[in-house]
């Protein structure tokens, strides 16, 4: 029977903490208006990569679709996790998002030995972390995060404006485009809405006043 003594070093780790995983973070819904932020956690499988990561901003929603299915599929492990339009208002956009990135990585299966954040900011973490400016379109898997952050909210969307169609969720995905001002100006805000973003207190402060 072969010694254990043969293997190298890094493979004397217990299997269910492997050494050296890095997980790729980024959100998707820091500018809109509506909704929650979502975040999501990727550490990639080195033996199964995938063709085609980048910045989910410049894939169509089609090829988006498509990588969201093979990064599940194929990922050693991800986690997509949310802060709630209360905890945004709550606490803000940005800590609100840094609570996403934390929920995110607290639920990957696996521990990472390091977790590589798209931006300038971290999230709070009991493992070493690094923001990457523009992490998105230079790190795997960080490109893969960005791609389930935003199919996630994307779906999140088309499911609320089912719900809310006179807003226009579907389209502008909540952002703050000249319909969506419209509508806050015709309709008012909705339960959706982030109380604490300029335009929506604004319309609220101009439906209290009858206009």
């Amino acid at each position: 029977m072969r010694s254990d003594k043969s293997l190298p070093p890094e493979q004397h780790c217990l299997a269910w903490h492997p050494p050296g995983l890095v997980a790729g973070v980024d959100e998707a819904g820091r500018g809109p208006l509506a909704g929650p932020v979502v975040a999501a956690a990727v550490i990639l499988d080195d033996l199964h990569p995938i063709a085609g990561l980048a910045d989910s901003k410049k894939l169509t929603a089609a090829r988006r679709e498509a990588l969201f299915d093979e990064i599940r599929a194929k990922a050693l492990c991800c986690s997509i996790a949310e802060a709630s339009i209360e905890e945004i208002d709550q606490l803000n956009i940005l800590q609100a998002t840094l609570l996403a990135m934390r929920r995110a990585v607290m639920g990957l299966r696996l521990k990472p030995a390091m977790v590589l954040v798209d931006g300038n900011r971290l999230p709070v973490l009991d493992m070493p972390a690094e923001a990457i400016v523009k992490g998105d379109a230079l790190i795997p898997a960080i490109s893969a995060a960005s791609i389930l952050a935003k199919v996630t909210r994307d779906r999140w969307c088309a499911q609320v404006h089912e719900q809310y169609p006179e807003y226009g969720f579907a389209n502008h995905k909540g952002y703050g485009t000249a319909a969506h001002l419209a509508a806050l100006q015709q309709y008012g805000p909705c339960p959706l809405h982030r109380s604490t973003f300029a335009p929506v207190a604004k319309a609220r402060a101009q439906q209290a006043l009858g206009h």
